[in-house]
């Protein structure tokens, strides 16, 4: 073999030594791992939400709203979908005790006046941002770490519906996963994997870059009914990594550790 075909291989072999060094700095936080399971929701009224993950308390409040698309039904002064607590959950997660009054689902009680590719978003919302007939402004829950997995407790009446959850990336686009069909009877746990085509980490710091909840979405389907149905919600909760590396200065790439360093000057 010539010389220079010597060199040609030999730069061939560091320049993928190098690649692979820069991808595995850039994600190395993504091949170890530490799974923790954190309930986001409740869903039994209350507003104010609190989780801890790597010893970081987060606090926010919210509310949930309801929104349809335009064939939603009013009927005299009611106007359908609509949304509330009701004193009911699943067994199979939290036994038969129903004198236990802290439990509670979310409830969903909607009307279209036609079939077809009908959907109903329920959202969390700023909490008394709702003015003069206007709709709740929408907040978007930031999950904390790298989420895996999103699963939640939902009662379906056997209606060929299918539920659909949105996150939106550090990037700015929303991502819609399929959740499951809700042609079923009583409760059932839903579940969906985060694909790793959605990014939560960037090549430079922070590289934390997690995922924001958007909203569930019901769609109801041509050949269904859809001019009475209830579906209900209970607790919403997520497998998500933990895991941060440390290094020397890792406390320069907390976002809220800068802010307030910066805020002193």
């Amino acid at each position: 073999m010539k010389q220079g075909s010597f060199r040609a291989v030999r730069l061939a072999v560091l320049l993928l030594f190098m690649l692979s060094l820069t991808v595995f700095q850039a994600f190395g936080d993504e091949a170890t791992v530490d799974f923790v399971s954190i309930v986001l929701e409740k869903f039994n009224g209350e507003t104010s939400h609190e989780w801890t993950l790597g010893g970081k308390v987060y606090n926010f409040d919210f509310e949930w709203a309801v929104d349809a698309s335009k064939f939603a039904s009013r009927v005299n002064d009611e106007q359908f979908p609509k949304l509330t607590h009701v004193e009911a959950w699943p067994m199979q997660a939290f036994g038969i005790n129903r004198n236990n009054m802290d439990l509670k689902s979310l409830g969903i009680w909607g009307k279209f006046d036609r079939r077809g590719y009908n959907w109903v978003d329920i959202y969390p919302s700023i909490p008394g941002s709702a003015q003069n007939g206007e709709p709740p402004e929408a907040f978007e829950i930031p999950v904390p770490g790298r989420i895996q997995y999103l699963d939640m407790w939902v009662w379906g009446s056997n209606l060929n519906y299918y539920l659909e959850a949105y996150f939106r990336d550090h990037q700015g686009v929303v991502h819609p996963l399929y959740m499951g069909n809700l042609g079923y009877t009583g409760w059932k746990n839903l579940r969906v994997r985060i694909p790793t085509s959605i990014r939560q980490s960037r090549r430079v710091l922070p590289r934390f870059a997690g995922l924001h909840f958007v909203k569930f979405r019901i769609w109801t389907t041509p050949m269904e009914r859809v001019d009475n149905f209830y579906i209900y919600f209970n607790q919403m909760k997520v497998l998500t990594d933990a895991f941060e590396s440390t290094f020397d200065g890792d406390d320069l790439a907390d976002p809220d550790r800068v802010q307030a360093l910066w805020a002193q000057n």
